[in-house]
This record gives structure tokens, C-alpha cells and sequence, in this order.
């Protein structure tokens, strides 16, 4: 098994709570928080560990959330490597309406990092031992973290011959796209605007994908297509690959879920096409768990298996 270090330089705690009906300006009573680590990487680092696999959570943590952040990590018997920061770790919230099924999302922009806090993070990444075989690098960047940093984890990826995958929104992905990556993960708006122009159909989504591969930004593009499935883009073509039809409980962590099962699958020796199929049956078990929840590993083995039926 190859090693996998996870990076998230803006992890959290997510707090979940269920309450009848979502009112303004009024008292609402709510059933009892359930408090769950997040972030992109650590939830790439919590879905792996769920699937039997392993990894190295690498991320910057502060204050008495940050400690709570390290408990719940240390419960689910995740290996991690903690940075400390002065400020505190934040803390976003997932709110269930009952009586429709919505879902709130109230998500906080995180600390603010210095510079000597996110430059230790890249001189622990580079003076990893033995050096990792794939960098999974996902989610936003706090403040004061320069919008650069995914493309300086993907030259240092470089530098000590790993996989850089990249899941992140925004000028962050742009410039890791130019310093060149292998593995992007964006959804059909975050293409768009990395082409500067809609993509309105399916081969205006595959001509910007493959123009990322042909420009050397990305030896693999996995276009998220929510519940149709993703879109498999390299240069030996494209594939589109359909999501199996579950019962949806929360999408909070199926992106995450996604890249996990696929990183995981590239780290035992699957083919792309395979490992790709994998992530999509990891992220559609995650939208079947409540909250914030990701997937269970009976599910994914089950919908995998049904793909690979379909897929034959």
C-alpha cells in the first residue's frame, strides 16, 4: 500500500442539528448537536480510514476547538500530524429542517494563518519520511494563506516524485492547474470557469476538460456531475461514468468521499477507469448517511459491486 498524506489547511468542526422549521428572529429549539471533524483533506483522510485504508492527516490546528478537532480525530483512530496556530479552528454548522428535508449550510471562513504557519506545513510535507506516494491536497484556504499554495504542494509533489490530486475552487485551482497536477477534481462550474465560458452540454465539458490535459495542467480530469455521475477525462479520452441511484440523506462529504475511494484504489494498483468507478460508488454511499456522515464501507463494496455489473 502506498503512502497518502491528506493536506487541509482549513479543517474544522462540524456541528449538525436537526430542528422542526427554520424560522427568523425567533428561539429555535433543537434536538442535541452532533459534532463531527471536516475539512476537505480530513474528510478524504476519515472516508479512507471508513474503507479500510490509511493515511497522514497533515493540517494547522488552534485553540480550544482545535483541540476538540484532535479528540474527535483520535476517536476515529486516524493517524494525523497537527500543526499548531495561534488562532482558533473554526467551526461551521449543517442545520436539518424536518418538516421539508432542506438542508442549511453555514460555513466560516477559518482562522487566519501567518506566513510562518502555512510555510511549515510545506517544509513538513517536503521533509516527509519516506516521502508519500500521493498528496491529496482539498478544500479552502483560510485567510493569509496565499492563493498559490495548492500550485507550491504540487511542485513540491514534484520534487519528491508523489501524485498531487487537488480538489479545491477559484484562483486556488487555477494556479495549481498551471503548476500542473495529476489529478483535478472540479464540478461543471469550476470547469467553467477555468475554460472562461459556460459549458453547455456534454461536449463542451469534455473539450474543456481534455484542453486541461492537453495543456499538461492535469494528467486525469474527474468532472462532478452531482447525481449523474462524473465525467473521466485523460488522454487516452473521455469516459462518463454513472452514479448508481441511492436514497439521499445529506451530500454533505460526497466530493470528499469521492476522492477518497478513488485515491485509496490508485494506491493499491487500479487502473484509473477502476479506481474512478470505486470513487463513484464511495461518494453515493456518502449522500445515503445523515448529516455529515460519510460512507459506510458494506455500502460502498454493495454499489461498487452493482456498478461493475452495469459496467461490463
Amino acid at each position: 500500500m502506498q503512502m497518502i498524506v491528506t493536506v487541509t489547511m482549513n479543517p474544522t468542526i462540524d456541528t449538525h442539528v436537526r430542528v422542526d422549521h427554520v424560522i427568523p428572529e425567533r428561539k429555535l429549539r433543537c434536538q442535541a448537536p452532533r459534532h463531527e471533524p471536516g475539512g476537505g483533506g480530513i474528510n478524504v483522510s476519515r472516508a479512507m480510514h471508513q474503507l479500510g485504508g490509511a493515511s497522514l492527516a497533515l493540517y494547522p490546528v488552534g485553540g480550544p476547538t482545535g483541540q476538540m478537532l484532535q479528540h474527535l480525530l483520535a476517536q476515529e483512530g486516524l493517524t494525523t500530524l497537527a500543526l499548531p496556530i495561534a488562532d482558533w479552528t473554526r467551526e461551521s454548522f449543517v442545520v436539518l429542517e424536518e418538516s421539508s428535508g432542506q438542508q442549511y449550510l453555514f460555513v466560516t471562513p477559518g482562522p487566519t494563518l501567518q506566513e510562518r504557519d502555512w510555510q511549515q506545513c510545506l517544509d513538513t510535507l517536503a521533509t516527509l519520511t519516506p516521502p508519500p506516494e500521493y498528496i491529496v491536497a482539498s478544500g479552502s484556504l483560510p485567510p493569509g494563506v496565499p492563493v498559490d499554495f495548492y500550485a507550491r504542494v504540487a511542485r513540491l509533489a514534484k520534487d519528491c516524485g508523489a501524485r498531487a490530486v487537488i480538489d479545491t475552487s477559484g484562483e486556488a485551482l487555477r494556479a495549481a492547474g498551471q503548476a500542473g497536477v495529476y489529478l483535478l477534481k472540479p464540478n461543471v462550474q469550476e470547469l467553467s470557469d477555468l475554460a472562461a465560458r459556460e459549458l453547455v452540454d456534454e461536449a463542451q465539458q469534455e473539450d474543456a476538460a481534455l484542453e486541461l490535459v492537453h495543456q499538461g495542467q492535469s494528467e486525469v480530469v474527474v468532472l462532478s456531475l452531482g447525481p449523474a455521475g462524473v465525467l473521466l477525462v485523460s488522454a487516452v479520452g473521455c469516459l462518463r461514468l454513472r452514479a448508481p441511484t441511492v436514497r439521499v440523506a445529506s451530500k454533505v462529504g460526497a466530493g470528499d468521499s469521492t476522492v477518497a475511494g478513488i485515491v485509496w484504489r490508485l494506491a493499491q494498483g487500479a487502473s484509473v477507469r477502476d479506481a474512478t468507478l470505486f470513487g463513484v460508488a464511495t461518494g453515493a454511499a456518502a449522500v445515503m448517511t445523515d448529516g455529515t456522515g460519510l460512507s459506510r464501507r458494506a455500502d460502498v463494496e454493495q454499489l461498487y459491486e452493482r456498478l461493475v455489473a452495469e459496467s461490463a
